[in-house]
């Protein structure tokens, strides 16, 4: 035995004395009994004794009273509903209490009715994991408060894990009569993949897991049915774009060969792009209609008020459980402030806490600030990596455009018939799309190592600190992440694009990356693809990440043991080999979550239909969640929250940009306003004929530059026509102000505007009005909880004076007693004093 395996057995004898000084029941199993035959399994009970005086410490609410409130009130064609219900043992596995802070002077005033289920697992595992993060591993005289806790002994090694107990099998009712069945009323009720429309059994989660688990179960749940009404919303504005198919009079002018046909474009590009002639887009065209109607302004003006709607009611499903669940009065802080070990290990600095009147660790302003310097150029770093990575991904676009310029050719030439349906700007935005969707995966794999290391190097003193640090840098990081091409192609591409004879270009002229130009139909179409690809291609992926990989680690864990009859392979053994649930378990899931809420708030303007793909993700991500806490994690430690935590206002700021990012992309992505603008202020006949050749402005050939010349001449071109188009508002050759923007270009500038301006304000006022109407906790709440405090005052108040009463009558009898043989003694005394 090496000297390090010493140390560890010597850590292990003296906390585990300690452990049964505090009253925890020990029962060790030896190594020979494993699967391996070299673990042993160290099994803790905790005696009713122990449980009582932890949730006396801990103000563990308690039952003291059955409930007389009705839960809910009837709720008109209730029927409609009972499809998607679960029943009613597995939705309340215990029925409605009042309930108190455990005293542990005033038993009799609880319900206690049977020892071993008064208080829940969850509660159970909470306390036992209480004593073990406080219990000393040194002897006793020596004060070395830095040896204390199972945190350090597993980080350390003298401990490999340390983990609740599942109950018995998910997968069949436990024949013991012993064994819990919770495990299997989840996995059959809550994780079965054949109960997707069913609703969740919240009560369940959180007596099996805790409240901060199910509190993330319960904000998943209500996200998904909100989505419902976001979905059905989008659906219709999708719908309205088909049925709107074969009115769109300006797809029929550009397909037409005696309109667009006849209209000749100036090249996309230099050199490799030939002139093009309009109806090639007519594809597109088609497309983009699909997506950019007047059904897409109603939509993003439903989305912003959706939004408002999501988190308002949130707050009164949260403000509910806060109710149903004790949390009212519970203060997360009072958990969390409990030091990190890291914090007290790595700060040898102690100072006098104030409100303690103890010496703890803290960190110095100098060091902190040097640390906080190091994090934020860290950020900033990656940060500028992830714009340089989008640049070179804008470089790619504009170098391989002309490449594909010169594979795919103008399909009214007779050339390849995949022309008539890839087009140069579909293979690029498709290919680019695909390339950036790997590197955002590469650097967010890369990255959230670095956002660990970076937290960990600032050394934050509670976890409550530290997740809200980590969560931030996540957050920000994997926000210009996933949106920057987003952003790029929504408020950037084709704005800067110049004109024939005067183009910009991205590096320079000598560089030849020419700034790209927006299809004939708009950006938007680009936008949609885009998003399309980002946001499925995230979701496909996280799913197969969520599935398969804990299936494949435990399965590679468990290889060795699955041949041993299963009487011989223990409870503690089978949880053994499972996967680890970490303190930043949660963590992640809120953060795929929450980039999922970014892209269908953000950008739903150029995809209405994001909703219903979140809708359907979501559905299958409940339940793949569920199955995995059920089948393939080990019981995590129960543990309190009030609410979804620095999430909210993540989600908040999220809601306000989102309704700038759609109002800009409906003015200047889309091309609604210029259509309205000719529809009323140019068109004579009031309808959209002509919109295409208005919106197109002409240039000399002759005066085009050699060196934005293509290098193929086009025999069709010649003598065909002297001018060619491009998509802008400029005055013709010719013109006193020629290639200057026209007095229509401001009238379209001043109209998007004005469109932004009325969009944002309408919407920030419906927001802040609903905001405003609905109160975050619900009326019937407040009664039930002001009835709840009037009844614990009365029932405390009756208990004290049936104790008084009680304590008085044993006193009357006992007295006379007492005197008479006080008298009896004093006589005595006195006759041998005579």
């Amino acid at each position: 035995m090496t000297k390090m395996e010493k140390k560890k057995q010597e850590r292990r004898r003296e906390f585990e004395a300690n452990l049964e000084k505090i009253g925890l029941q020990l029962e060790t199993e030896d190594k020979a009994d494993s699967k391996d035959q070299k673990t042993y399994f160290l099994k803790i009970h905790a005696p009713w004794d122990v449980l009582t005086t932890y949730a006396d410490v801990l103000k563990i609410k308690v039952p003291f009273k059955l409930s007389d409130i009705p839960h809910s009130q009837d709720v008109p064609l209730e029927w409609l509903s009972h499809p998607f219900r679960l029943p009613e043992h597995i939705m309340r596995p215990q029925p409605d209490y009042f309930t108190y802070p455990f005293d542990k002077a005033k038993t009799d005033f609880f319900l206690i009715t049977d020892k071993d289920t008064f208080f829940p697992p969850s509660t159970r595992n909470r306390i036992v994991y209480y004593i073990l993060a406080r219990c000393p591993y040194y002897k006793e005289g020596r004060k070395e408060r830095e040896k204390t806790g199972i945190k350090r002994l597993l980080s350390n090694g003298t401990y490999t894990a340390a983990f609740p107990l599942h109950d018995c099998q998910y997968w069949k009712r436990a024949r013991n009569a012993e064994c819990e069945s919770e495990r299997y009323n989840l996995y059959k009720h809550w994780a079965s993949f054949l109960c997707f429309y069913k609703e969740q059994p919240l009560n369940l989660i959180r007596k099996y897991y805790g409240e901060k688990i199910g509190i993330y179960f319960a904000w998943l749940g209500f996200y998904t049915e909100m989505l419902f009404f976001a979905a059905v919303m989008g659906l219709i504005c999708f719908t309205y774009g088909v049925l709107t198919y074969d009115d769109n009079v300006s797809s029929k002018e550009i397909c037409d060969a005696n309109i667009g046909g006849n209209i000749v474009m100036c090249p996309l590009c230099d050199k490799k792009c030939p002139f093009w002639t309009l109806n090639s887009t007519c594809l597109s065209s088609w497309q983009s209609h699909l997506f950019d109607n007047e059904g897409t302004v109603f939509f993003a003006i439903f989305m912003g008020i959706w939004v408002t709607l999501f988190l308002e009611l949130w707050k009164r499903r949260q403000a509910r459980l806060e109710y149903e669940w004790d949390l009212v009065d519970f203060e997360e802080e009072q958990q969390q402030l409990q030091i990190r070990p890291e914090f007290e290990i790595r700060c040898t600095n102690r100072r006098l806490n104030k409100i303690t009147k103890e010496m703890e660790p803290y960190l110095p302003v100098t060091s902190k600030c040097a640390r906080f310097c190091l994090s934020a150029a860290t950020v900033l770093f990656w940060i500028s990596l992830i714009l340089a990575c989008i640049i070179g991904v804008i470089a790619y676009r504009l170098a391989v455009y002309a490449a594909f310029a010169s594979i795919i050719k103008d399909p009214l030439r007779n050339i390849q018939l995949v022309g008539r349906f890839i087009t140069p700007q579909l293979a690029t935005s498709v290919t680019a799309s695909c390339i950036n969707f790997v590197i955002i995966m590469i650097l967010n794999f890369f990255y959230e190592r670095v956002a660990i290391w970076i937290t960990d190097i600032e050394i934050p003193k509670t976890h409550l600190e530290y997740e809200n640090r980590l969560t931030m840098k996540m957050f920000l990081f994997q926000f210009v992440n996933y949106y920057s091409s987003c952003f790029y192609v929504a408020f950037f591409k084709g704005k800067f694009v110049g004109h024939p004879g005067k183009y910009s270009y991205m590096f320079g002229k000598d560089s030849g990356l020419r700034n790209e130009e927006c299809d004939p139909g708009g950006c938007l179409i680009e936008l949609t693809t885009q998003l399309v690809i980002v946001m499925s291609g995230k979701q496909l992926w996280g799913n197969i990440q969520e599935a398969l990989l804990p299936l494949m680690r435990n399965w590679w864990n468990s290889r060795k043991g699955r041949h041993r009859p299963e009487n011989h392979y223990s409870r503690w053994e089978q949880d053994h080999v499972l996967l680890n649930f970490t303190q930043l378990g949660l963590f992640y899931e809120y953060l795929e979550m929450v980039i999922q809420f970014g892209f269908i708030t953000l950008f739903v303007a150029s995809f209405p239909l994001a909703p219903l793909l979140a809708l359907f993700n979501n559905i299958l991500e409940i339940r793949v969640d569920a199955w995995k806490f059920t089948t393939q994690f080990r019981r995590p430690v129960a543990s309190k929250a009030r609410n979804i935590g620095a999430w909210l206002e993540i989600l908040n700021t999220v809601a306000i940009v989102s309704v700038v990012t759609n109002a800009f992309i409906m003015a200047f992505t889309s091309d609604m306003i210029p259509r309205l603008v000719f529809l009323y202020a140019n068109s004579t006949n009031g309808s959209m004929s002509g919109y295409i050749n208005n919106s197109l402005s002409l240039y000399n050939i002759s005066a085009i530059p050699e060196s934005n010349m293509p290098e193929e001449k086009d025999n069709w071109l010649i003598n065909s026509t002297e001018t060619c188009r491009y998509r802008d508002y400029r005055n013709p050759p010719g013109h006193p102000d020629q290639y200057k923007h026209t007095m229509q270009f401001w009238h379209i500038l001043a109209a998007k505007m004005a469109f932004i301006i009325i969009m944002e304000h309408v919407v920030f006022m419906v927001k802040f009005f609903v905001a405003w109407m609905i109160p975050d906790v619900p009326s019937d709440v407040k009664a039930r909880f002001k009835r709840e405090r009037y009844l614990i005052q009365e029932y405390l108040h009756n208990y004290e004076v049936e104790r008084v009463k009680l304590q008085l009558s044993a006193s009357f009898i006992t007295e006379p007693q007492s005197e008479m043989s006080s008298m009896t003694d004093k006589h005595e005394v006195l006759s041998e004093c005579l």
